[in-house]
């Protein structure tokens, strides 16, 4: 591994991917545990006055339990469905507490002998420093030591077996399907794109901006990728896919969902996996491209990763030889500190993050 520093970023190289870890002010490491607490319910983006920052003693584990320094926190867009009253696939953050967050940290004490101090572990530990939890509701980890820890919260983990299931279990690639991907430079959709190419079939990604669409087509080798900031999404998917659209896996929703919706072929299979168009601001799917799931007899499943846990072992028994010999491709971006939290959410909804967003809590 290298490292140089450009443009106040240090950059850390890892065989075929960048780890951009932009060095930005973040907490002081301390004895304290710094927790960020949702007091509001945001209207929009999060913002700072939706939150009360609080400093306390470093909690002690009690029996069958363990205190986890936090290491990385997964920043995904479903993130600011979690502050609203409403339930989503998790139930609502509640008012006055540590805010929801998905964390990967070592033990650093025990009272199980099951995660002895050291071990790497995945679990709920919310914003802040330090998490207590019981073991029996932590995910044990085995990193590879050629492998990036960060990987295990994200490519190796939730992330990862999300794109796994929806694309296997959902869209059924194979050799002569035409597959699309929508927010496909993102995290999910990048290895969504890959897992179904890696199968066979002719895969468009859509995203935003020539950077992505270049970086999926020339590093995750895809078949196409349309910018739907530059391009007419209906016009380029006439003339990238004239056979028509046999599976989709979608992100967005709105405009974009609507176009391919109105392109299915008979049967179509379309896992929808999010519509982060809608997660700040409400958003609506024309009734005539909906239409198209009946006149196609189309399935539309929507889908929970929890529902496929049990398949975490073949994910990562398929991705972690890809990772390993450079052919899945990724893009992680690491901002530094609790206190970044809210920017790196507001990065995936501006579309500047590439791929996975993360925040470094504590420094392995």
């Amino acid at each position: 591994m290298s490292s140089r520093k450009r443009c106040g970023c240090l950059e850390l190289f890892h065989g075929n991917h960048i780890t951009r870890h932009i060095l930005l002010i973040g907490e002081n490491m301390t004895s304290d545990n710094t927790q960020w607490k949702l007091i509001a319910r945001p209207e929009g983006e999060a913002k700072r006055a939706d939150f009360e920052v609080t400093s306390s003693p470093i909690p002690t584990p009690g029996p069958g339990e363990v205190l986890i320094k936090n290491l990385y926190m997964l920043v995904p867009p479903s993130m600011r469905l979690w502050m609203n009253e409403k339930e989503s696939y998790f139930p609502p953050a509640a008012l006055g507490e540590v805010m929801t967050g998905i964390t990967l940290g070592v033990v650093t004490e025990s009272d199980s002998s099951d995660l002895p101090v050291g071990t790497y572990v995945n679990g709920m530990g919310g914003w802040q420093l330090w998490s207590v939890a019981l073991a029996a509701s932590l995910q044990k980890l085995d990193p590879h030591p050629d492998i990036p820890l960060e990987l295990y919260n994200t490519v190796l983990d939730v992330q990862g077996l999300t794109a796994y299931c929806g694309i296997t279990d959902i869209c059924d690639p194979k050799p002569g399907k035409t597959l699309v991907v929508s927010a496909a430079a993102g995290s999910v959709g990048s290895l969504a794109c890959q897992i179904a190419k890696h199968r066979g079939s002719k895969v468009i990604g859509i995203a935003g901006g020539a950077e992505k669409c270049a970086w999926l087509v020339n590093e995750c080798g895809i078949d196409a990728a349309i910018d739907y900031k530059s391009e007419d999404v209906a016009e380029r998917l006439d003339a990238l896919a004239p056979e028509g659209i046999d599976a989709i896996f979608e992100n967005v929703g709105g405009e974009i969902m609507d176009a391919c919706l109105e392109r299915i072929n008979d049967g179509a299979q379309i896992a929808l996996c999010g519509l982060i168009s809608s997660y700040n601001n409400d958003t609506t799917q024309r009734t005539s491209a909906l239409m198209s799931l009946v006149n196609r007899g189309a399935r539309l499943q929507g889908f929970l990763v929890k529902d496929y846990l049990h398949l975490h072992g073949a994910m990562l028994q398929e991705l972690q030889p890809l990772v390993l010999d450079g052919t899945l491709k990724y893009q992680v971006d690491v901002l530094d500190g609790l206190d970044n939290t809210l920017e790196a959410m507001s990065r995936i909804y501006s579309g500047k993050n590439k791929g996975i967003q993360l925040i470094r809590i504590n420094q392995e």
